[in-house]
């Protein structure tokens, strides 16, 4: 149903969806909105430059694309959007928040891109009432802290932790797992979802430290526990020297991270050890992704959409469809999200009252990695 759907969309293209919004109108009304009324401001956040950032460029190039088609087809009602750069860090978000929440210029943000720095921001963010759409943070705790201003356009890492452990037991056949997380919040919470679904498969696990470079006793511990499957929770910083020194001891378990590794940094700084790792993603590939969006990325940045492409484009057009609909205020555009229904390019987008997107419309797939390249490997059905 989601394909054949997304797949027809290719047959109009998304900018003829677009120039089919020429006029501004209020949504449910025939009546034009005064051109005035329409556009605004939004701010996107997230590790725009740093060890993390190949993670989150795509998501930011997604949601620009989607600003300038829409400006394009709409000149009468202008939206701008300026990005702010944490590196991923909540310290370097918090003060960014406060900023963008005191700019009363700011009437929506997209972010934040890692769960961390989204969990730090986000009741700075509600008591401004800013609306914030994330394209990746998936730690699953972000939806259940009582803030009504977050909405994620992903499946949250329950989902994902649940994919990956149907992953491990059907794919790689693993027997004893050794897992390991990053000791923050996007980490912990997956590890934690994998470790209660595979039970005593689970032979050891580790915490490794931002900014670590050394991992002799996380590497001693995997070959105590005679592993065969290593399932690695954080970002590439930590993992890719991680998996090339583990490789470099002769540790020949298979090797599976999570959305945290879909970044073209990860296969780059493990080297050849990279090869053969699989990640898993609630990101689509670029293949799957609906209507015109894939060709019209490409020929705008000349590469492929990478992790969260899709998903930055389609956080971004949610807002600019509020604000075509004549929503300006911070108030009414968090109304505005919190009741849209529609297909997106990722995925048909509606959101739970806690801000998840419908858990029935989440895909997972995995990916693996072959000659420092990421291939889209296949889908993981959820149960």
């Amino acid at each position: 149903m989601r394909r054949n759907f997304v797949r027809a969309l290719g047959a109009v293209g998304l900018s003829a969806a677009l120039l089919g919004m020429a006029a501004c109108q209020d949504a449910g009304s025939d009546d034009t909105t005064d051109s005035a009324a329409c556009g605004g401001k939004i701010a996107i956040f997230g590790a725009f430059t740093g060890p993390n950032a190949g993670l989150v460029i795509p998501s930011l190039n997604g949601a620009k694309l989607a600003v300038k088609q829409f400006n394009a087809a709409n000149p009468d009602c202008k939206v701008t959007m300026q990005d702010f750069d944490t590196q991923g860090n909540a310290d370097q978000a918090t003060p960014i928040a406060n900023q963008v929440a005191q700019d009363q210029s700011f009437t929506s943000v997209i972010g934040g891109h890692f769960s961390g720095e989204s969990k730090a921001t986000m009741a700075t963010y509600d008591a401004a009432g800013l609306v914030m759409v994330s394209p990746s943070a998936t730690a699953a705790e972000l939806t259940t802290l009582g803030h009504k201003n977050f909405f994620r356009v992903v499946g949250n890492d329950d989902t994902q932790g649940e994919a990956a452990v149907t992953y491990i037991k059907n794919v790689l056949k693993g027997q004893k797992v050794f897992v390991i997380d990053d000791g923050q919040t996007y980490g912990v919470g997956i590890i934690d979802k994998v470790k209660a679904g595979l039970g005593a498969t689970v032979a050891g696990s580790d915490k490794v430290q931002t900014d670590q470079q050394n991992f002799d006793a996380t590497i001693s511990k995997i070959k105590s526990a005679k592993a065969d499957v290593i399932a690695y929770g954080g970002y590439t910083n930590e993992a890719a020297p991680l998996l090339k020194q583990a490789r470099a001891a002769g540790v020949t378990a298979k090797f599976l991270g999570f959305d945290g590794l879909y970044d073209p940094g990860f296969p780059k700084g493990a080297g050849a050890a990279a090869d053969g790792a699989v990640v898993t993603c609630p990101c689509l590939p670029a293949a799957e992704a609906g209507g015109t969006f894939s060709a019209d990325f490409t020929k705008e940045y000349g590469e492929a959409p990478g992790s969260y492409g899709a998903e930055g484009y389609d956080g971004a057009t949610i807002l600019l469809e509020g604000y075509k609909a004549g929503k300006k205020t911070r108030a009414e555009l968090q109304e505005w999200v919190r009741a849209y229904d529609k297909q997106g390019v990722s995925k048909y987008l509606k959101f739970a009252e806690n801000g998840d997107v419908d858990k029935s419309k989440v895909v997972i797939w995995s990916y693996d990695i072959t000659g420092g390249a990421f291939k889209a490997q296949q889908e993981i059905k959820l149960s």
